[in-house]
């Protein structure tokens, strides 16, 4: 499924313009990835990032990108140039990766595929600076530096913004959303693992809706 005009003209910071949170999403059943685009879309999500963390995921974005277009649904995780074209395949419609490399992120402007990709250092978010990249995943977020850590990039990095993403709750998401260089965050607490499982809608609608307003502190 390629991508429409409309996706085509989506830019990474346009991600933040639809709520506080985009929710990092691991799907192991390709049949909860509807009714589960459905729950987050009901509880105000609406962008959804799905990892390519299992052998349904790709499967799991084109059934979101068929069934629930309203959504918009990229992928996560990327890792490789052949990842980028099989996200982009399966219908995604923006891009995330854990880290930052020349390959995935030459692959997704050919692609013309939105990417956010991941740093953790100085050094990467002037890499990714000089191709081309000023709105960056903050990853593993808590772990490489929490808080304090983009709070010290504010100043020499002042034209990048961030989505901290890696060990944020519903709890300590505020704090985040409070620094004036993060749009958005990203966060796994709103498709919990067991809730899949039990195929329980309304709790990840509940969560969904909590996430939604979600105010800096």
């Amino acid at each position: 499924m390629a991508l429409g005009p409309a996706s085509a003209a989506l830019q990474p910071l346009d991600l933040a313009s639809y709520g506080p949170v985009i929710p990092v999403i691991v799907i192991e059943r390709v049949e909860h990835a509807v009714p589960m685009a459905r729950a987050l879309l009901d509880g105000g999500v609406r962008v959804l990032e799905v990892t390519l963390r299992t052998s349904v995921a790709l499967a799991a974005i084109e059934a979101i990108a068929r069934a629930v277009p309203e959504a918009i649904v990229g992928a996560g995780t990327l890792r490789s140039a052949a990842d980028a074209r099989a996200a982009h395949a399966a219908g995604a419609r923006f891009a995330v990766s854990p880290g930052y490399g020349a390959a995935v992120a030459a692959a997704c402007r050919e692609l013309a595929l939105p990417l956010l990709p991941g740093v953790a250092t100085a050094s990467e978010v002037m890499q990714a600076a000089d191709d081309g990249f000023r709105f960056l995943k903050f990853f593993p977020a808590s772990a490489a530096g929490g808080v304090a850590m983009l709070k010290a990039w504010a100043s020499p990095f002042a034209d990048v913004a961030f989505c901290p993403t890696g060990g944020i709750a519903i709890d300590t998401a505020p704090a985040w959303l409070a620094l004036p260089n993060v749009k958005v965050v990203g966060g796994s607490w709103l498709t919990p693992a067991e809730a899949l499982k039990a195929e329980d809608w309304p709790r990840i609608t509940r969560l969904a809706a909590e996430a939604s307003a979600l105010r800096p502190a």
